[in-house]
């Protein structure tokens, strides 16, 4: 696979999701002379990335004129004063592409412009590892070549998703955008519970750890949906059904929890979002 989006492409932002996006362009073919990165304090894999393909990059560096893409990754805080002058280095066909949560295509819109084509998308975290997962969804003056630019930026670093309705982008920034912080509070609970029932904190950690490495693994291999999956782990009076019954039986219990904290979550894109 080659990346070429017939221009340069400037990175704004590289923090741990930015460094992980140009990684994955970079290995994916895109050529380093066609990316630039504008960030005041690059963090250590960015540092890596500029020595090892010789990249322009800096707090101000030497910009080209009117780049094909501009990527906003950048906290949405900062986009107040990011974004007055990126627009001046923007052409009218410049697509602004930004993964910054909170910020909806109407409010960069007031900031770039209003026929300005811009794409907002969610990726999460895994990216870093090119297993992520990206929602994208996009504003009326991006074209059909813009748009598989994007989708061609984001497959990357993972799998991507098309939307059309912007207002769901609050649920996909609860399920998949903080998704992994689910995983990982699970991982460190189970890991708890068996410490709680006489394991070492050392051996708990790693029974806990490996086995949702693996069961994510499995999942994502395997044709079978999560239901099934959990179907062919549980054995009839064993001790798996017994764990599930408290998990998914009880009143308040996980698919309940689970239905308020993505329920919480939502609330609070919408809230962030303005």
């Amino acid at each position: 696979m080659t990346i070429d989006i017939g221009g340069p492409l400037l990175l704004v932002g590289a923090g741990k999701m930015g460094s992980a996006m140009a990684a994955g362009w970079l290995d994916q073919g895109l050529a380093p002379d066609a990316l630039f990165i504008q960030d005041p304090a690059p963090c250590e894999n960015a540092q890596k990335l500029i020595c090892d393909y010789a990249l322009v990059a800096g707090a101000n560096p030497p910009l080209p004129a009117e780049p094909v893409i501009i990527v906003l990754a950048v906290k949405p805080q900062m986009m107040t004063d990011v974004l007055p002058p990126l627009k001046k280095k923007a052409g009218p066909q410049t697509l602004f592409l930004s993964i910054a949560a909170g910020k909806n295509l109407a409010s960069l819109a007031v900031l770039l412009g209003a026929a300005q084509p811009i794409v907002r998308a969610m990726p999460n975290t895994p990216a870093a590892i090119g297993q992520g997962m990206s929602v994208a969804c996009s504003n009326e003056f991006v074209t059909a070549d813009q748009a598989e630019h994007v989708i061609t930026l984001l497959s990357a670093i993972g799998e991507i998703a098309w939307i059309n309705d912007e207002a769901q982008m609050d649920a996909v920034t609860a399920v998949s955008g903080s998704g992994p912080a689910y995983l990982f509070a699970l991982t460190e609970c189970l890991a708890r519970a068996g410490m709680h029932q006489g394991l070492d904190e050392q051996l708990a950690s790693q029974l806990a750890r490996v086995t949702m490495e693996g069961a994510a693994a499995l999942m994502r291999h395997s044709t079978e949906s999560p239901a099934v999956l959990r179907r062919n782990v549980t054995s009839p009076g064993g001790t798996t059904e017994a764990a599930l019954e408290v998990l998914l039986g009880e009143e308040e219990g996980l698919a309940k929890l689970m239905d308020k904290a993505i329920s919480a979550a939502t609330k609070r894109s919408k809230e962030l979002s303005g």
